[in-house]
């Protein structure tokens, strides 16, 4: 069995057991707030034609955040591991505004840049750009010296250092980065688009909660999750694309 039948298989096993727990907590609760599956997909696919665009528009602002946030962070990430000097000024204002919740700046966003895509798309910019700094930066601190002084020994320029050692020995972290931000992006993009929106997947689901339209919610519900699949799927396509030597080394 080839590597894309194993990944097809295990995502059908997967939905089985989901949509099983779903239908079997929902006959539990007996509640219109959770209605079955078998619903829920019939909403979603008669409402396609008004949730697609709503999930374009959605995966625009995170692809253009995380676009905007990655462009931002690797090479600073990469810079301070392995700049002791500029490490010892930056590293005290990244501990100090790491662990703060980037939502909370969502109102001095929607101040500063109105109620548009700007403030959505720079809110998770903010928080890709501080997941994939830190990542980025302990990742090149993590190469060994001696894999950067053999390149060193044959005449290797610091660009060569970078381009042949350090960013192939991070890239891998970079991506699990990648990985987790695009969780959180979505869930923060629910949460901005929600808040201050009148278009997206997230203002979707939210429009259908206040209408009280579970159906269609849930519908929401699973066009959300079939974003985060695409874009999960699309990174790691991109990863074994970017590290190939990874898969000849095992």
């Amino acid at each position: 069995m080839n590597g894309l039948a194993r990944k097809v298989l295990g995502y059908v096993g997967a939905s089985v057991a989901l949509l099983a727990g779903w239908w079997l907590i929902a006959l539990w609760v007996n509640s219109p707030a959770l209605p079955g599956p078998w619903i829920a997909f019939v909403t979603f696919f008669e409402q396609w034609p008004i949730i697609w665009p709503h999930i374009l528009i959605s995966a625009a602002r995170v692809l253009a955040a995380m676009a905007i946030g990655t462009a931002l962070a690797v090479p600073l990430g990469l810079m301070l591991g392995r700049s002791p000097r500029a490490d010892a000024i930056a590293a005290p204002i990244i501990f100090l505004t790491y662990p703060i919740p980037k939502v909370v700046f969502l109102p001095v966003l929607l101040v500063l840049f109105g109620l548009g895509n700007l403030p959505k798309v720079a809110l998770i910019a903010l928080i890709v750009f501080f997941q994939i700094l830190v990542t980025a930066r302990d990742a090149a601190k993590a190469v060994p010296e001696a894999s950067i002084l053999s390149v060193r020994s044959l005449g290797a320029s610091r660009f060569d250092i970078y381009r042949h050692v350090i960013i192939p020995a991070s890239l891998p972290d970079i991506f699990t980065a990648l990985r987790i931000g695009t969780g959180t992006a979505i869930a923060v993009l629910f949460l901005a688009e929600t808040i201050a929106g009148s278009d997206g997947i997230g203002y979707f689901i939210g429009d259908a909660w206040g209408r009280i339209d579970y159906p269609a919610m849930f519908a929401g519900i699973i066009g959300m999750a079939l974003l985060g699949v695409v874009l999960y799927e699309a990174l790691d396509a991109l990863e074994v694309s970017l590290t190939r030597w990874r898969r000849t080394a095992k």
